[in-house]
């Protein structure tokens, strides 16, 4: 059996912020339909990355990849019309504007964005809060909201940054079930996490990051026996 194509291959990644120099030759690939994991503790340049990959970072040298296109030099709404969505730890959800209108608002770049109708069947929580404001929802909708609007896009591959940060476990097996959906849908995702359990029941790949570069990989046959190993990465 082949494997899936090659969506995304990061190759040598340097990236700066002003004189910073954060990462120091990122090397990873993302095939259709995966789930790929990066984990490393706090300034190991995760975040970074999807910022880097979305054209977020305006100083990087080295490839981003996405299937034949060359995603360094570009703009970054030039790279969502790729079909690549960002979805950041802070979530980025208007405060003053309802479930709908958050969903409503953002461009379709691509065609095959779910509509909010579809959005609705997939989270029912945000079905039942659909004329809430923004700044009434858990810290659990805001989450599902935010990766609704990326659905809503049409973009095909997802950077989501510590999806289950400070949800309860009750909403992170939610979330858990929404993303396994997705990825059987033929979703790629790139997630920045540090939930080992949630990982272990669903990244295809887990890249350990360190200064700003891969040190280490376990696949999903390999991550759940070596997760001490991972933890002592993660200074756990």
């Amino acid at each position: 059996m082949d494997e899936p194509a090659v969506v995304l291959h990061v190759l040598e990644l340097h990236a700066y912020y002003g004189e910073s120099h954060i990462l120091h030759g990122m090397d990873f690939r993302v095939h259709e339909g995966e789930v790929v994991a990066l984990l490393g503790r706090n300034g190991a340049g995760k975040t970074t990355t999807l910022k880097s990959i979305v054209g977020l970072v305006s100083k990087r040298r080295g490839s981003i990849a996405l299937r034949n296109n060359e995603l360094i030099g570009r703009k970054s709404f030039e790279i969502a019309r790729l079909g690549v969505a960002y979805c950041p730890e802070e979530r980025g959800i208007f405060a003053s504007l309802t479930v709908k209108e958050n969903l409503t608002l953002p461009p379709v770049t691509n065609p095959g964005g779910l509509s909010a109708a579809a959005v609705f069947e997939l989270f029912p929580n945000l079905a039942e809060r659909q004329h809430s404001q923004g700044t009434k929802l858990s810290g659990g909708e805001q989450q599902m909201l935010a990766i609704g609007r990326m659905l809503v896009s049409g973009a095909r591959l997802l950077l989501i940054d510590e999806p289950t940060e400070g949800l309860a476990p009750v909403i992170v097996a939610q979330i858990l079930t929404i993303l396994q959906r997705l990825r059987d849908q033929g979703y790629t995702i790139v997630l920045v996490e540090q939930n080992l359990r949630f990982l272990s029941s669903l990244a295809d790949r887990s890249y350990i990051v360190e200064g700003g570069r891969v040190v280490d990989v376990f696949d999903a046959a390999r991550f759940a026996a070596n997760i001490p190993k991972v933890e002592s990465y993660l200074g756990i």
